[in-house]
């Protein structure tokens, strides 16, 4: 094909009136404000459509006649200047984050990820992690928050899917347009495209900078396929999770290291830093080489502040979803690097290896992540808790409850969920302010003004709007692969606009078990046929590439769907989007999900039925752990976890159909003499009202900002203020510490009494030895609590002890009590951890030293002569 020689741009013509469009298709504020999209509807609706709901295609694409006959219509004119108005108001409005936290002129946090889903039209997502990296970012904007999204950009982005007619999932990798997207390249001052340039081996690969404006928040993202670099450079940023491992470790790097130069070229001089997973922590490296550069400082005073300011969030719960790369491959592209950052190897592998001694360990993207931050949390509270014992092996002496890796649940970005319909409910009976306050408990207690009739009414509407897009869907599925026209016509025939509609999608990693209902084929068909209270499937969602297990799924659902006797009632819907999610959830009576537990980190597909008055099915894993109750929707089991899979598959599918035919179907069926069924409506509203202002982004990325950002970025300002002097003393003391450590001991604790009452308390009195050290250097803890069969303590609680003066040089004498709250046997010890006032980890040091009846006899007589003498 002849190559170009140069290039050149067309864009929109627009009227003067209508001049304003361009302003509201630039900021994906349209993609969750409804009136927005009305209006470039209206402008065509077919048109809207055809370009996946595009409205920078779309203005390239109308005809004149389109736009002439938008400016002679008043009616459209006063939307036009009533959704732009909105949108000035809604960018220039008083925020929750100032009101808390005052004016902050440019953005002080980054949000890296390796994937943004914030709408179709934009597909460089491949699924929940994508999603909820975009949700982050629209309740950002929301709440005022001062923040900068960093990305990729992907030409060809993730994949598109369809099916064979042996229902075999294949691959298409259509190219995007980036000048047909609603993103924008980022220019020099002379109007070429900015670009920053990263090291690799022997070469720079050169990257522009696109924006993406997402409310209030700007949204940048990276592209490799620039003319200054090499064909195979061009590739890196080609597809989401394409490649092999020298692609991913490419990826990561311009993510991570490219990331924060872009933000540096673009004059962002961001305090705090937040990886979404561990694709990004390179760039807690980059940070570490620039402060070692920039200010002077040593490797480990650059880490001390570096991890000040960072946060991790991980989504993985299992091992074989981390990022590992060989030994070899990091040697090949951080060489250079190392010598530039001017540390050690030691120094460099310390970050990324269980074992930093060990040169036959990978380096371990979570493992750096977690050793460059202060702050690290899991997507669920359950998931919190396996984090914690995941990675137990990181903080070798701290009780399994105390690793610092906490938990901020996942939630969705409600505007961007609910449908059209229900929104104007809310409207009418919740008020206004659901919109700006999602996270409310008394605005969602209004859910039980809206009547009954009217609540149903609309989700009813709902439904017929799912079945009638699945049988467009499945028309178009069926012709695509060569169906004779009655196949094709029987399509509109499929499900049942009143039928109990139950809706499966995701991705089909296989501890999802999506054929968890094929188990019992029988059974399946039985609740499938019945006439007097039929049930229906949707299911959709996209298997890896390289997953043949997951494809074998997909497989055997079509194989199951085809047959003459279920077509109608059970249906996959091909190339699971963010469009097909909107339908599904809009739409759905139940949200299916029976995920192995515990390995669904947080789950948020189901979230999103909860403002569409849909109701919870699920294994009690993830979010679903936290939100079931038996008002709220239904559990499969009672949170078993099995050490043999097929058993734990045999038994929950038996869990699964009993729930269904017990419980589920005989409630919807449930239909009083005037045509509803009020107990399941009475469900719907339990849901929305418990559920809705709990598992939002809104609440969530508050959390977030109270209980990290605004903690990392005091203290990174502390850190580094006076030319990082507190950063310099910290480490200095970090470094004394260490040297005395081994002196330090725990000699002997006492307890007053054996036995006490509820109510009252115990007085612990403690002798440590802390030898140079002095007792500021030194917090001394009461760690008790309830006694398992074994002997070990359980729900744990730590309590200072005071310092009652020192004994004799270095042998200190510390007190404190245990409250006595509940009866029962308990168990007690004492410790003592380094303590400073700017460590921002109070496990950060890693030395900790616990009562132990080891200690060298002849130290503890000693002690206790000194002790009688005393």
């Amino acid at each position: 094909m002849p190559k170009s020689f140069d290039t050149y741009r067309v864009n929109a013509k627009l009227p003067d009136e209508l001049k304003s469009l361009n302003d509201l298709a630039y900021n994906l504020h349209w993609s969750w404000n409804q009136e927005t999209i009305d209006l470039f509807r209206r402008l065509d609706r077919d048109l809207w459509n055809d370009t996946k709901h595009n409205p920078i295609k779309m203005l390239g694409l109308i005809s004149q006649e389109k736009l002439t006959q938008a400016v002679s219509d008043e009616g459209f004119l006063a939307q036009l200047d009533r959704v732009y108005t909105d949108l000035q108001e809604y960018l220039k409005a008083k925020t929750w984050f100032e009101g808390k936290y005052g004016t902050f002129e440019t953005p002080k946090i980054a949000y890296f990820s390796m994937e943004f889903g914030l709408t179709e039209c934009l597909p460089i997502y491949s699924g929940g992690l994508g999603v909820l990296a975009a949700d982050h970012l629209k309740s950002a904007s929301d709440l005022g928050l001062p923040l900068v999204g960093v990305g990729l950009l992907y030409q060809q982005g993730y994949f598109q899917q369809y099916l064979n007619l042996d229902g075999w999932q294949q691959e298409t990798y259509p190219e995007n347009d980036f000048y047909n997207l609603p993103i924008q390249l980022e220019l020099d001052t002379d109007g070429e495209p900015l670009l920053i340039g990263v090291r690799f081996p022997k070469r720079t690969v050169y990257c522009r900078i696109w924006k993406a404006q997402v409310g209030r928040i700007p949204l940048y993202l990276l592209d490799t396929n620039t003319p200054e670099n090499q064909y195979s450079d061009r590739k890196i940023t080609y597809q989401l999770y394409g490649g092999n491992d020298e692609t991913r470790i490419q990826q990561e790097i311009i993510l991570g290291i490219g990331g924060m130069q872009a933000l540096n070229k673009l004059d962002f001089h961001v305090h705090v830093c937040h990886m979404n997973e561990g694709h990004a922590a390179f760039m807690a490296l980059e940070r570490i080489r620039h402060r070692k550069l920039s200010d002077n400082l040593s490797t480990e005073e650059a880490l001390e502040v570096v991890k000040a300011g960072t946060i991790f969030t991980t989504h993985t719960p299992v091992p074989a979803g981390i990022d590992i790369f060989h030994p070899s491959l990091v040697d090949k592209y951080f060489e250079q690097f190392i010598d530039s950052a001017g540390m050690t190897k030691e120094e460099f592998w310390a970050l990324g290896r269980k074992n930093p001694k060990d040169s036959n360990q990978s380096f371990n993207m979570a493992l750096t992540a977690l050793r460059t931050t202060a702050y690290a949390n899991g997507v669920s509270k359950l998931h919190g808790k396996v984090s914690r014992q995941m990675w137990e092996f990181n903080w070798p002496d701290v009780p399994i409850d105390e690793v610092p890796i906490e938990h901020v649940t996942n939630g969705i970005h409600a505007r961007s969920w609910v449908s059209y319909e229900m929104s104007e409910l809310f409207h009418r009976y919740l008020g206004p302010n659901w919109l700006a306050k999602p996270a409310d408990q008394t605005i969602w207690e209004r859910v039980e003004r809206i009547p009954d009739v009217e609540l149903w009414r609309i989700h009813e509407r709902r439904r017929e709007r799912l079945v009638a897009y699945t049988r467009r869907r499945l028309a178009e599925q069926l012709k695509r692969r060569g169906a004779s026209p009655g196949e094709i016509d029987s399509a509109n025939e499929t499900l049942n606009p009143e039928a109990l509609t139950i809706g499966f999608a995701r991705r089909f990693a296989t501890y999802k078990r999506a054929t968890l209902l094929l188990r019992d084929p029988q059974r399946l068909k039985k609740l499938l046929k019945n006439k007097e209270r039929p049930v229906q499937f949707i299911f959709a969602g996209k298997a890896h590439p390289r997953d043949n297990e997951g494809k074998e799924f997909i497989r055997k659902l079509v194989h199951f769907a085809v047959q003459e006797d279920v077509r109608d009632h059970f249906v996959f819907v091909e190339n699971y989007d963010i469009n097909v999610a909107r339908y599904l959830v809009e739409g759905v009576d139940v949200w299916l999900n029976n995920p192995r537990r515990p390995m669904e980190a947080s789950g948020t597909s189901g979230m999103k039925v909860l403002p569409n008055g849909g109701l919870n099915l699920s294994v009690l894993d993830g979010w679903w752990d936290e939100g079931y109750d038996i008002d709220t929707g239904w559990a499969i089991g009672a949170g078993e976890e099995y050490d043999d899979s097929e058993y734990q598959d045999e038994v929950e599918s038996k869990m699964l159909f009993h729930v269904l035919e017990n419980e589920v179907v005989p409630l919807f069926y449930d239909i009083g003499g005037d045509g509803l069924p009020r107990k399941w409506i009475a469900k719907m509203k339990s849901s929305m009202m418990k559920l809705c202002p709990i598992f939002n982004t809104n609440r969530m990325v508050r959390e977030y900002t109270e209980r990290f950002y605004m903690n990392a970025y005091n203290n990174w300002k502390k850190l580094s203020a006076d030319e990082f002097a507190k950063a310099k003393a910290l480490v200095k003391w970090k470094q004394f510490v260490r040297s005395q450590w081994g002196m330090a001991n725990i000699i002997k604790a006492h307890l007053e009494k054996k036995e006490s009452e509820v109510g009252s308390s115990l007085k612990v009195t403690a002798v440590v030895y802390l030898g140079n050290l002095s007792a500021e250097d030194v917090v001394v803890q009461i760690y008790s609590g309830p006694l398992d069969t074994d002997g070990n303590i359980v729900q744990s609680s730590s309590i200072d002890m005071a310092s009652a003066g020192e004994i004799q040089e270095g042998l200190f004498k510390y007190q404190g009590t245990i409250p006595c709250n509940e009866s029962g046997l308990f168990g007690y010890s004492v410790r003592m951890m380094p303590y400073h006032s700017d460590m921002s980890d109070q496990f950060g040091l890693d030395k900790i030293k616990w009562l132990d009846a080891e200690t060298p006899k002849p130290f503890v007589n000693e002690v206790e002569s000194i002790l009688q003498s005393t």
